[in-house]
Formats: structure tokens, sequence, C-alpha cells
């Protein structure tokens, strides 16, 4: 098994594994023991792209955004959120898409605010977000609202929440309107990309000793860091000489059993 493909072996897997709850290896490699199912529909949310079978996540990663729904629900014109991806049902490498989402820790959160939820398995695999950017991401469009920034707020201020990817210019904006503590806005990180949803990365729950934590984000509101990614969007700089005698670039290499943590095995094994 150490050899094989890892997206292979945990993409095939359709629901978690008997044990208890507990994320292992780090968030671009690694997977999760004892995942939970985010039910399709709550009072509050409704999970997305059914199809992919990735709305399990670990049991505190569930709780954040069911609590996160319903802060959310409290906005003007909320009903709660759509929530993506989430993780497989026992993390891991997956097929397609994200490099992270490996432990359970991350989920991806809409900016389309619900107007309902009782969408319907079809609705849900057609219906699609809005995109909040302009100027490839410098600002944001007329789409953005307080409530996005409110929502963002209230996740970037939960104690369980490492760091929130989004793009520079909501970053940016944010750090414009924001008059109160600013403490949160140094969980909110500018990342390519996320300016159809918001991503949200949960530290290491307390007492998993098998889960590495990424290093926390440097001092400071990262207001000024956001700007200049904005900067380089707006004018880019120069690309940087390449030499003519590098070797090709090698493609990139999938990961195997190998490559992740020992309890990998026993959480795909598990019944």
């Amino acid at each position: 098994m150490r050899g094989r493909e890892a997206r292979q072996l945990f993409g095939a897997m359709h629901g978690g594994s008997a044990q208890s709850a507990a994320p292992f290896g780090s968030y671009a490699k690694g997977c999760v023991a004892g995942a939970v199912q985010l039910p399709e529909t709550g009072p509050t949310w409704q999970a997305m792209r059914l199809s992919r079978n990735r709305n399990w996540g670990h049991p505190e990663t569930i709780a954040f955004l069911k609590d996160l729904s319903r802060k959310a629900a409290a906005q003007p014109g909320w009903q709660g959120l759509y929530i993506g991806d989430i993780s497989q049902p026992r993390g891991g490498p997956m097929l397609s898409g994200h490099a992270s989402h490996q432990m359970g820790l991350d989920a991806d959160i809409w900016m389309l605010p619900p107007d309902r939820l009782n969408l319907t398995r079809t609705e849900r695999e057609n219906l699609s977000s809005i995109s909040m950017r302009r100027s490839a991401g410098a600002f944001v469009n007329s789409s953005w609202t307080r409530q996005h920034h409110e929502v963002l707020k209230a996740a970037a201020s939960d104690p369980r929440v490492a760091r929130i990817f989004v793009f520079p210019g909501a970053k940016v904006q944010m750090c414009k309107d924001e008059t109160g503590n600013r403490d949160w806005l140094r969980k909110i990180r500018p990342w390519y990309g996320h300016h159809y949803h918001f991503h949200v990365r949960l530290a290491c729950p307390k007492g998993a000793r098998g889960c590495v934590d990424q290093t926390p984000p440097p001092p400071g509101d990262g207001c000024a860091d956001a700007q200049k990614w904005v900067n380089d969007i707006l004018n880019p700089p120069p690309p940087k000489p390449r030499d003519p005698n590098a070797p090709a670039p090698k493609p990139k290499r999938q990961l195997t059993m190998a490559d992740l943590p020992g309890q990998c095995v026993s959480v795909l094994q598990s019944q």
C-alpha cells in the first residue's frame, strides 16, 4: 500500500472511519480519522455539490460551520451559508482540486448570500456562487457588502480558526472599513483566487498530537501585506529572467501512502 497513489485510495472511500476523531499530518499531507458528515441541509446552511462527497470533516469543523451559519443568518439578506468542499470522508489527497483540505480542518464557504435553504440536489450541482472581485482581485466589486465583511469577521474572531484565505482586494477593503478591534484582521490572509468563496482553516484541535499546525500569521493586522498584493496586481513586477541552461521543471509527483503519516493506513483500513 505504501507505494500506491494516496488520492486513489482516499478518493474511493464513501464513509468515515470507525475511530475516534483525530487529524493526522498537515493540511496538505494528512488524513482524518472519525470524520463526521455535515448534514446536507440544516436550519441555517446547505452543503453544495453533494456529488463530490466532500462534506466531511473533523467534528470541531462541523460544529464551527454550524455556529458560523447561525451568525450569518443574523445578517440582513442572508438565510445562512452555502458550504462548499470540506474534506473527503477520510481526508487525504483528492482526485481533483485542492492540495489542502486533507485533515478535515479546511472548509470553503460560498460568497453567494443564500436567499433560500431548500435547494434540491440538482440545484446544488448547477447553482454557481458569485465573484466578489474586479481588476483581477485588486478591488471588490458591487456585489461585496458589509454583510460579507461581518461574516468574515465572525469567522476570523472564532478562536478555533487559524486563518482565512480570501482575494487581496477583499482584505484591503476590510482594512479600510474596520473601525473597531482589528485583531481579527491578522487571520485574514490574501491569496490567489478565493473570490467565489473564502477558505477557513481551523487550528489543530486541543490534544491532537498527530496534527501539525501551520506557522501562525506574522504579528499585526496584515493590511500592509495585502496592499502589496494589490500593488503587484495593478503594477506587476517584471518576470525574473529564465536561465536557458536550467533543467526543465519536473512534473508534479502525486503523493503516495509513504508520504503520509503512518496512521493514515489504519484510517483507510478501518471499517
